[in-house]
């Protein structure tokens, strides 16, 4: 039974609340881009992997609510909360997230959301 690019970028957005970097880089073709737009974006599943693990030394996990979500031949997206968990800490960021799928795999997302957010959160 194959997978609908919808419920790949579903699947996808529940594996970050117990995150596994390897697993989730594996959501990605291989030269794919990851891009967090106040950020420089990453390129190669690779290097992808890295950034992940990267960020989430500063969080124990990332709970991902899809409030809408749309699909249109390849692309998926979702406006979201993403609940940022550090210890006893939670830190809603609303997010809008943009998958371009290529034969079952991400080949490009693109996250847009305020980045004073995520700085607060991991200083905090």
């Amino acid at each position: 039974m194959s997978t609908s690019d919808e419920e790949l970028v579903t699947d996808f957005c529940v594996r970050w609340a117990d995150p596994d970097p390897a697993l989730l880089a594996s959501y990605f073709t291989e030269d794919a881009v990851y891009h967090n737009i106040p950020m420089e974006p990453v390129r190669g599943r690779d290097a992808i992997r890295e950034f992940i693990e990267n960020f989430l030394k500063g969080f124990d996990g990332i709970d991902f609510e899809i409030h809408r979500q749309v699909s249109s031949g390849g692309l998926v997206m979702n406006e979201r909360t993403d609940t940022l968990r550090k210890g006893d800490t939670a830190t809603p960021l609303p997010v809008m997230g943009t998958f371009e799928i290529v034969d079952g795999k991400i080949a490009a997302w693109r996250d847009y959301f305020d980045l004073n957010t995520i700085i607060a959160a991991i200083s905090g």
